[in-house]
């Protein structure tokens, strides 16, 4: 079984996976190529340890999905299950992505793992999703566990994750517009691709979908014969000052504020509800629903950052936020967050960005959302990341969402222009800024501030 992060590491002398999962991503010459027979080959010479897993709970969907998983964690854990979660992309290190029944997948065993499948796969051409999925479930058939919380890496139905002949659950949640040049160009089409993840027999979950997406998973669930759990149709839910109430079949619950923040966390929360209700066999009581609710979390939503040199460049009573979010629907969900929590106006305190995105996003759609409620924006290149736009280019998508910004050589230096421009102004108040527009750029901000 391999060792998780609870247990010593032995590490080979001179070996790291970094160094390993670089040699992976030269294995393909494209970073995404949607296609399943490239990982069942590689599974099929490691003797198809996606055979092996504890039962699976596989989510697809474009947004909420590590928030589902985060609850649904939670939730499990409060009732003494013992949890695997496959998650994408890390914030700070892959290991992030392969977590055991006891704690994240250690170095020692991270090298061994991704050694085998580098050894087994030989120079045939593989990306580096599908032969990092491979050594993901290696690390869970060894690891003996209650239930595996699938995440897909893009889409569903060709995602190297959907390789799992008869999963326990699935889940979509909401579907939107994003990654159009690998999904399609409408939102049916992309639902189509998530709704690839259904199988005969087995129970999918819906979250709330827009009437076109929700059309598209009602015909795939009659043509796959799965059986369909739809929010508006089976189980609903609706937002109260203390939480919200979560209603099916079964009844009516009340339960807790998630613990974390947003209107659109109280979706994923009930998301997560709906999904236990189909997990009878794991005896899920109310305390543990209702504490996995309350103590789910997960990184760069929303999160308030309280150490690191950004920090550390702020006056006292200045707040610095981190949010990953990074298509509109994101970028919408996030202002009704900031209204919600803050209020309008962040309720006096001046609201400013600093804002990276990758240019295979729709900046302007995210932008526009935030717009009413930012004063100023310091936009940034995301750093490492070749599909960056530049800080000049995400400056001019800023201008014409009606912002007023303008490029930084750095996140440190966008904050410290910040505070000049604020302290400048004279009007003593202390603002909020907010890091956002990308899990790349919240990832490289927690590995310098996290």
């Amino acid at each position: 079984m391999p060792p998780a992060s609870d247990a010593p590491e032995i590490v080979p002398q001179g070996k790291t996976s970094d160094a390993v999962l670089d040699r992976l991503t030269r294995l393909h010459p494209k970073v995404i190529d949607l296609s399943l027979g490239r990982v069942e080959r590689l599974l099929d010479r490691l003797g198809h340890p996606e055979r092996r897993l504890a039962p699976v709970v596989h989510v697809a969907g474009t947004n909420g999905k590590g928030s589902l998983l985060a609850f649904l964690r939670a939730m499990l854990e409060a009732a003494d299950r013992r949890v695997q979660v496959y998650t994408s992309p890390h914030l700070v290190r892959f290991h992030e992505r392969i977590r055991l029944s006891r704690g994240l997948i250690d170095e020692a065993a991270l090298i061994a793992l991704l050694e085998r499948c580098e050894a087994e796969n030989g120079p045939e051409p593989i990306t580096f999703f599908e032969v990092t999925t491979a050594a993901a479930f290696l690390a869970f058939a060894e690891d003996p566990a209650d239930i595996l919380l699938l995440e897909t890496g893009l889409g569903g139905r060709l995602d190297a994750t959907n390789v799992i002949d008869r999963p326990r659950l699935t889940a979509i949640t909401p579907v939107a517009l994003d990654h159009q040049q690998f999904l399609g160009p409408s939102l049916e089409v992309i639902a189509r691709e998530k709704a690839g993840i259904m199988k005969p027999g087995v129970t999918c979950v819906t979250g709330p979908q827009e009437p076109a997406a929700l059309a598209v998973l009602e015909q795939h669930a009659r043509e796959t014969g799965a059986p369909l759990f739809a929010y508006g149709r089976d189980w609903t839910f609706t937002a109260t000052p203390g939480g919200f109430r979560y209603e099916d079949a079964k009844g009516l619950r009340k339960l807790p504020k998630p613990g974390l923040l947003g209107s659109h966390q109280i979706a994923n929360a009930a998301l997560a509800v709906a999904c236990a209700a189909q997990l009878g066999e794991f005896d899920l009581s109310d305390n543990a629903i209702e504490a996995g609710i309350a103590r789910a979390t997960w990184p760069a939503r929303l999160q308030r950052l309280t150490k690191g040199p950004v920090v550390e460049a702020l006056p006292a009573g200045w707040e610095l936020w981190l949010d990953g979010g990074h298509n509109p629907a994101a970028g919408q969900a996030l202002a009704e967050t900031i209204r919600a929590e803050w209020g309008e106006g962040a309720a006096g305190r001046p609201l400013d960005l600093v804002y990276g995105m990758l240019d295979t996003k729709v900046a302007a759609g995210y932008l526009e959302a935030l717009a009413p409620l930012t004063q100023s924006l310091q936009a940034v290149r995301i750093p490492g990341e070749a599909a960056s736009l530049s800080a000049e280019a995400a400056a001019d998508h800023a201008q014409k969402a009606g912002i007023d910004a303008a490029p930084a050589d750095s996140v440190l230096a966008a904050v410290q222009r910040l505070v000049e421009e604020g302290i400048d102004s004279g009007s003593g108040k202390p603002h909020r800024i907010l890091i956002c527009g990308s899990l790349y750029l919240a990832g490289h901000v927690l590995a310098e501030n996290g």
